[in-house]
Order: C-alpha cells, then structure tokens, then sequence
C-alpha cells in the first residue's frame, strides 16, 4: 500500500483503521513505475488521479513484454456527485467496480453514447457490506448515532444548524445517547478536506450529558446503535445492512450539494421533526436491492473472482477502452498539459512562496494552530496592516 506524494496527511490512526501496519509514500513516478511491475494495481486514489494513472499507464504498458498489470478502480461509497465524471475518470481500468445497479445502468448508457466498451464495468456491490442486509430493528431507540461528512453540507451555518439540531433532539430525549461521529479528528485528512469541524463549532457551546463527539469507526459503532442519522453518508448502506434505523436529513432540502439528490425514492428522507417524533422511515425495496443483491458474494469476492480471470486469461478490458476516440483524447490532453500535474505543493511551501519564509512561516502556523474564532479577526487585522 502506497501513497503518492501529490497530497497526504494521513495520521497514524487513520492507517491503523485501515487494518494495515504502515503506508509507504512515494513518488508518483515511483509509484508508476511500481504499478509496472505489478499484476494487479487497486486505485484508491481520487477520480482524476485515477485517470491519470491510467492515461500514463497506457503509453507505458504497450512497452511490455507481457499484458501489464490488472487496473482495479471503483468507488469508496455512495456516488453522491460527479456520477459521469466519475465513471469516465476510471474508464480506462480494466475492473471498474460499481456500486450498484442503477449507477450501472446509467455508466453503460454514457458509454454507449460516448462509444466506450463496457467490459470493464463490474456490478461487485460495495466490499463494506454484505450481499444481504439484517432485518431492521424494531426494539426501543437507546443509542444514536449522526456520521457526519468533510464538506456536506459546506457553510459554516449549515452545519452549526444541523448541530443544534442533533443537540435539541438530545435534550427531547435525554433518556437516549446521542453520538455526533466526525468523519477524522482534526489536523487528519481525507479525499474531502473538511471545514468547520464539530470541535470548532461546538467549542463554549453547553451541551447535554447525553451527547458527546465521538470517534469510535462506524463498522465498530454500529453493533450498539438503533437509529442512524446523516445527510448522504455511505454510512447509511452500512447501518442498514446492520439492521439499524436510518433517517436521512431533509430539512436544508433536497440539493445536488448536500448528495442527497440521490436517496429521493430512498425511503428514508426525514426532517428532524420527523425524527425526533420516531416517525422513522424503512428502505424502499427496489433502491434497497440496487445496493444489496442478495447473491451470497460479498464485494470483495466478486472483484477478486473478477481479477483471478483476467490474471488467468491475459486479457485486460482497458485496452479496448485505450483504442476509442474518446480516451484516446483524453491522453493527448492529458499529456500535453502534464506540466500542470506535477506534485502539489503542501501548503507550508505554498505560503512561504507567497509570503517569504519568515511571513509564510507564520501564516501557516496560525491556520492550523488557531481556531477559527482567533483566525479570522487575526487574518482581517494583518490584512488592514498590509502585513500579508
């Protein structure tokens, strides 16, 4: 398992969730050249880097004696946003493992338009859940839990409002524990950088003795919980296939930003008036199926079955995918502006570029060393004084 130098800031809890013993950063030329001396190379890296693993990958491979190595892509999670992207990001993978059936259905459909051959497109289900869920609970709700997302919803009074509200759900029920679950501490980082962090805007804030932020992973969590809340998190697949209560909050509306566009004929939108009245709702059946397909393979076997053929047979899906017009585009732009894509800069050497060492120095230490309520008047102040 490695991780390219273009952006990191994994924590050593993070890796240790992840189930490994270490993550070895590289180059992404070294890990390029890594990838070529594989025979199966997962990508989970973010949708363009993933292309553009691939598109370098496709210029090197045909230089190879053999077939290369078996290019494995696919999603972490629900597809709230950027579904075509997405999928044209990992088209030119030999295994794209899809989610579910209706993000299927709608990737053949661009394919076909876009002529790309979609033998490289793998109904695998998600690898965190199982082919069929558990019944949901139907006993008291004792534990709750809210998982929360990096940037949904991204504006400081969204996410404060939704806060509240999960606050004075606590207060209706003092007889329950409320548990607000950020997605990483703060300082860590994932694929979406996260602003306004619980522990920023809860800091002074009185809170119930039944409530707390808490940190415990969700696959962990959910053993004790009944009912779990959150605006689109993947979470919820996961809550459900545990036979937990799920509520999806509606009540900053239904918005391609908030990704909850995608859980219309979920079943499963409630406001929180709707949710602290227990008027709690269960999973449409045909949405349900689309993530669980009752088959008896989990994701992960079905994507290794995937692999062990391709390995056996020496064929590679990609290639077919290589030879369209539109890939083929997509590597000539790609190429002639690769000097656009050289490793980003971490933001210590992007400030002190900006400002000097010295005045770059400082600005990075008070953004990530200040909260947010010094931050702000102390950037305004240096502004004012031509400092920055």
């Amino acid at each position: 398992m490695v991780v390219p130098d273009v952006r990191a800031a994994l924590s050593e809890q993070q890796i240790a969730d992840a189930g490994v013993a270490s993550v070895e950063t590289m180059s992404w030329e070294e890990m390029t050249a890594e990838a070529l001396e594989a025979d199966v190379v997962v990508s989970g890296l973010s949708g363009p880097l993933t292309k553009r693993l691939s598109v370098e990958l496709s210029a090197l491979v045909p230089r190879l004696d053999g077939p290369g190595p078996v290019l494995v892509s696919g999603w972490v999670g629900i597809i709230i946003e950027k579904i075509t992207a997405g999928y044209l990001d990992r088209c030119g993978t030999d295994v794209v493992a899809v989610n579910s059936a209706h993000d299927v259905a709608h990737f053949r459909e661009a394919g076909r338009w876009l002529g790309l051959p979609d033998g490289n497109l793998l109904l695998s289900g998600l690898p965190i859940i199982s082919a069929t869920p558990e019944p949901q609970k139907q006993g008291p709700i004792r534990r709750v839990l809210f998982a929360d997302q990096p940037t949904v919803p991204g504006s400081q009074a969204e996410r404060g409002y939704v806060y509240q509200q999960l606050i004075a759900y606590a207060r209706a029920h003092p007889e329950r524990t409320v548990l607000l679950k950020p997605r990483h501490r703060p300082g860590e980082d994932t694929f979406h950088r996260m602003k306004h962090h619980p522990e920023d805007l809860l800091r002074g804030v009185e809170l119930p003795p039944n409530f707390s932020v808490d940190y415990t992973p969700v696959d962990v969590a959910l053993a004790e919980v009944d009912l779990l809340v959150t605006m689109s998190s993947t979470a919820c697949l996961e809550a459900i296939d545990r036979g937990s209560r799920v509520a999806l909050v509606l009540d900053l509306g239904v918005h391609e930003r908030y990704g909850n566009q995608v859980f219309l004929d979920s079943g499963l939108l409630r406001t929180f008036r709707q949710i602290t009245e227990d008027r709690i709702g269960t999973p449409a059946p045909a949405w349900r199926d689309g993530y669980f397909h009752g088959a008896g393979r989990t994701g992960t076997e079905r994507i290794a079955d995937r692999v062990e053929e391709l390995l056996t047979s020496g064929e590679r899906p990609s290639r077919a995918v290589w030879e369209t017009d539109y890939f083929r585009s997509a590597a000539e732009s790609h190429l002639a502006t690769a000097a656009r894509l050289v490793p980003r800069q971490s933001p210590l050497a992007r400030r002190k570029l900006k400002h000097g060492p010295l005045k770059g120095t400082l600005s990075h230490v008070a953004y990530n060393g200040l909260p947010p309520v010094v931050r702000r008047p102390l950037k305004r102040w240096a502004k004012d004084h031509q400092l920055f």
